[in-house]
């Protein structure tokens, strides 16, 4: 077996191990809610998760419970101070024309765009539609673009993601892909957890465990720092349902245009 068929059939047993959580029951009473998903004039809770020590979403990224206390104000005059002290530090001038303001534009860009996942009030409101052309085989949405930021280097990740599915009685509008990989994008990343944040997020959506999610993305903290490799590209998958089927998956897999076989 090949290399890209290893990859794919490691992905794809991990989430059997690790089926995702349903999120429509809100057992927590947290009272922290994303927004809802809108199917046939009704609507389906996108609640968070919570144990003893922090905020977890159906895709697991780690968040301490009060992670939402905070009004972006205030998060952004914290993070500019803590920001003007790590330049100090590094024995930049601030006085300086170019740099006084770098502070206060970066901890903009944090909270209100790069970091905004973090925050579920910016998840996107999703709407189904039902699937009136009894349409039943697979939509792909291809080369949306991946921009994210390593967790462990806080360096950029950038490539693109495929997405496929096979409906369950409803669709989804195409941008509503887009903006939903976008903002699993913005926030801290690992790999392997985007894609699985991606892939459990429109299974719960769409009701159905027929949904394929590859990423391929350079990563900056092995180009431009360390082993400074240029050259390389990290590819990650989830395959479920329908998708497990050879001829399926490899159709899926023709239609993204990676040559694999």
């Amino acid at each position: 077996m090949k290399h890209q068929e290893i990859l794919l059939n490691t992905m794809d047993n991990r989430n059997k191990e690790n089926p995702p959580v349903d999120m429509d029951d809100d057992q927590n009473g947290s009272g922290l809610r994303s927004p809802d998903v809108h199917r046939d004039g009704r609507t389906v809770n996108n609640d968070l998760d919570m144990d003893d020590d922090h905020i977890l979403y159906s895709d697991r990224t780690p968040m301490k419970v009060n992670a939402h206390d905070m009004s972006d104000e205030d998060k952004i005059e914290k993070i500019e101070g803590h920001f003007k002290a790590i330049l100090e530090t590094l024995g930049l001038d601030l006085k300086d024309d170019s740099l006084k303001n770098t502070p206060n534009r970066v901890a903009k860009m944090y909270v209100k765009e790069i970091f905004s996942g973090l925050d579920p009030k910016n998840k996107p409101a999703i709407t189904l539609f039902e699937n009136k052309y009894k349409y039943n085989q697979m939509l792909v949405e291809k080369d949306i673009t991946v921009y994210s930021v390593c967790e462990h280097h806080l360096v950029p990740i950038i490539g693109k993601a495929h997405v496929g599915y096979i409906s369950n009685g409803e669709v989804i509008g195409l941008s509503k892909i887009n903006r939903m990989v976008k903002y699993f994008c913005q926030r801290p990343q690992v790999q392997e957890r985007l894609t699985k944040q991606i892939a459990n997020e429109f299974k719960r959506i769409l009701n159905t465990q027929d949904v394929a999610v590859v990423i391929e993305a350079h990563h900056m903290c092995v180009s431009s720092r360390g082993v400074k490799d240029v050259n390389s590209s990290t590819v990650t998958a989830d395959i479920g349902g329908a998708f497990e089927k050879e001829a399926t998956r490899m159709e899926f897999l023709k239609y993204i245009g990676t040559g694999w076989h």
